[in-house]
């Protein structure tokens, strides 16, 4: 199979290679085979950014795990926030007295994810728990940790491994910086 050709993406630092992501996502897998001690789950995507990390999560946790999406989204347009959420998509199953795992690409401000717990709260889990591929503690405005986390990140726009900038970059396989002179 060819190699995809990512040069138009040279000039995108890469924060964290495939490599490392594959490395740390197999260690949150085994956290949460651990912390699951045997019970089944379900895996719940925020859609799109964490569809990629959920597949390759879901392979590294290896017990009984089912699928669900949900599509919420606190963004105006670009890289601004509105501050208030919307669901767009909801779960297709119940959840009532079953562990959860909500699976996010980026712990942000908060907002959205706060808002998902507290709307899957209302559907009365037995567990709620959170895996964030990446952590931007410094953006936060709504108190809310996850319970699994990648990498801490500094407050750079990011993009890769299912995070985009208007719906380009899904698909490079590490994370990388969106500098300035490529959103102008």
């Amino acid at each position: 199979m060819p190699t995809p050709d990512y040069t138009a993406t040279e000039n995108l630092p890469i924060l964290f290679s495939r490599d490392q992501i594959q490395a740390r996502v197999a260690e949150l897998g085994h956290q949460i085979r651990e912390d699951l001690n045997g019970e089944p789950a379900v895996l719940i995507g925020v859609l799109k950014g964490a569809a990629i990390f959920l597949a390759d999560l879901a392979r590294n946790i290896g017990a009984d795990c089912t699928f669900d999406f949900v599509s919420a989204s606190s963004y105006k347009s670009g890289t601004q926030t509105s501050g208030a959420v919307q669901l767009i998509k909801d779960l297709d199953e119940p959840i009532e007295n079953k562990n959860i795992v909500v699976i996010e690409d980026i712990l942000d401000t908060g907002v959205t994810l706060s808002f998902l717990y507290s709307h899957f709260e209302r559907h009365k889990p037995r567990s709620i728990r959170i895996a964030a591929l990446l952590d931007k503690p410094s953006r936060r405005i709504q108190p809310i940790r996850a319970d699994y986390v990648g990498f801490e990140i500094p407050n750079e726009f990011v993009v890769g491994y299912g995070m985009d900038y208007a719906e380009r970059y899904r698909n490079l396989p590490d994370i990388r910086i969106l500098t300035p002179e490529v959103i102008a």
